[in-house]
């Protein structure tokens, strides 16, 4: 099979999600990608004719064909436990280093 996504497209795609890759990650995405994509083709072929198409998996709860768990109620953790864990709060949430520079 003939090679769907090239060094310039993982270019790109790193350009608009604002990643800087190095050449080994870039021929490496492009090794990735295109074995997701022949991976994809595979299940393509598959004969799914005799498959009831679904908007979305929880349309089969509705048929009886599927099941979830009960919703039932939980106590929470209690806040100050929780956040005698973390490295850094206020002393109400969590607080985390930046991690988008722009």
């Amino acid at each position: 099979m003939a090679d769907k996504v090239t060094i310039e497209v993982v270019g790109r795609v790193a350009e608009l999600a604002n990643l800087e890759l190095t050449q080994a990650e870039s021929v490496e995405m492009v090794r990735d990608l295109n074995s997701i994509l022949d991976y994809v083709a595979q299940l393509s072929e598959l004969d799914t004719s005799q498959v009831e198409p679904l908007a979305q998996v929880t349309e089969l709860m509705h048929t009886g064909k599927g099941r979830l768990r009960e919703d039932a109620l939980a106590p929470s953790l209690e806040r100050a436990a929780v956040l005698s864990q973390a490295p850094e709060t206020d002393g109400a949430f969590f607080k985390v280093p930046k991690v988008i520079e722009r």
